[in-house]
């Protein structure tokens, strides 16, 4: 398709291209990083003209020198100061404001990193001082998934200095301690009586769905706050997997159990597209409050973990029914390596053995 004539207006850097019926379609030019760019501004059917592009483009132009007055600022940070890991984990969570996990992450440093790091950098770190801070994490009597976290924290700051420019990131490798994370969690008949019970009479159906679809699907927290009533084909009995790793949106059986919980859930949820929408029926990010009152109410043990729990009780279910292998709850579970799923060889031993 030819490119239509621009022409020009009394703003500089505002042209228009004539289109039918006498309306006109402005576009806006300015420099981004040094490189010419063309953006289109709107019609003039939507109440467009050019002395509304022009305040357009001088807000992209604003925009553009205080992020190029910033990249200066940091680059004279840069020469003049010592990139500590305090000034540095700052920097990190002012430039990543939406970031997961941000409260544990401020946590973490507060409690155990910033004594030991704060006011060094990263390349005075050595060997010896991470050797000893880890050692003086497990005298504390912290959980190794705690120590892990710490560590990997660290890590992930350095990084981050080098590859913002910043400094010199540390010297050294810093190996990752392993943290043996395969406990399967299991519910007795008794309990599971009593979770579905207080399901019945709990007052956020919302929650209470959420956690039934956890049961039947086995379907991780976050695919659960990220399904979407399109991930749901009634008509093949499916459901697509939409925050599965690395872009893969594999699909799994929509169960009996299942399609009932969502049949009725579709007169709960209201008009979001969304099947377990936040507030304003955005993506939910949480729901922990709700979940230890169940929790609390079905009088399951302080350690279970609701979710993650009965992700477990979903695979054991189907493994000692005798209605899976090993290879097709991978499948079920979304699983990417089959060493995961191996946690539940043990109750295929148990049906030999029976």
């Amino acid at each position: 398709m030819p490119r239509q004539t621009r022409h020009s207006t009394e703003f500089s850097g505002v042209y228009f291209v004539k289109l039918a019926n006498e309306n006109q379609s402005f576009f806006i030019r300015y420099k981004r990083n040094g490189k010419s760019v063309e953006e289109k501004a709107g019609r003039s059917n939507e109440g467009w003209d050019a002395e509304i592009a022009c305040l357009l483009r001088a807000e992209r132009m604003s925009a553009n020198d205080a992020q190029a007055g910033e990249l200066q600022q940091d680059s004279a940070s840069n020469a003049g100061q010592l990139w500590t890991f305090s000034k540095i984990f700052e920097k990190y969570l002012r430039l990543r404001p939406d970031l997961k996990g941000r409260e544990n992450d401020i946590y973490r440093f507060k409690n155990y990193l910033e004594l030991d790091f704060a006011d060094i950098a990263p390349e005075e770190v050595t060997h010896d001082d991470v050797e000893r801070f880890r050692h003086n994490l497990q005298n504390k009597s912290l959980k190794p998934a705690t120590v892990r976290h710490v560590l990997e924290l660290l890590r992930r700051l350095a990084n981050f200095a080098v590859k913002k420019n910043y400094c010199r990131g540390l010297s050294f490798k810093l190996e990752m301690p392993k943290v043996e994370n395969q406990k399967t969690e299991e519910l007795t008949q008794f309990q599971l009586q009593n979770l579905l019970r207080v399901l019945e009479e709990d007052p956020d159906l919302q929650v209470s769905n959420l956690v039934r679809m956890a049961l039947y699907t086995g379907m991780r927290r976050g695919e659960l706050f990220e399904l979407c009533w399109s991930d749901i084909d009634f008509h093949h009995k499916t459901i697509t997997v939409r925050s599965a790793k690395k872009g893969q949106h594999p699909t799994i059986p929509l169960n009996e159990m299942a399609e009932k919980v969502l049949a009725e859930h579709a007169h709960v949820e209201g008009s979001s597209k969304f099947v377990f929408p936040g507030r304003a029926g955005k993506k939910r990010t949480e729901c922990k409050r709700p979940l230890l009152r169940i929790r609390k109410n079905a009088g399951l043990p302080e350690d279970f973990r609701l979710l993650q729990g009965l992700r477990h009780v979903y695979a054991t279910k189907l493994v000692s029914s005798g209605k899976v292998d090993l290879e097709t709850l991978q499948s079920l579970l979304t699983q990417k390596s089959p060493l995961m799923t191996q946690r539940y060889a043990y109750l295929l031993d148990q049906r030999v053995e029976v």
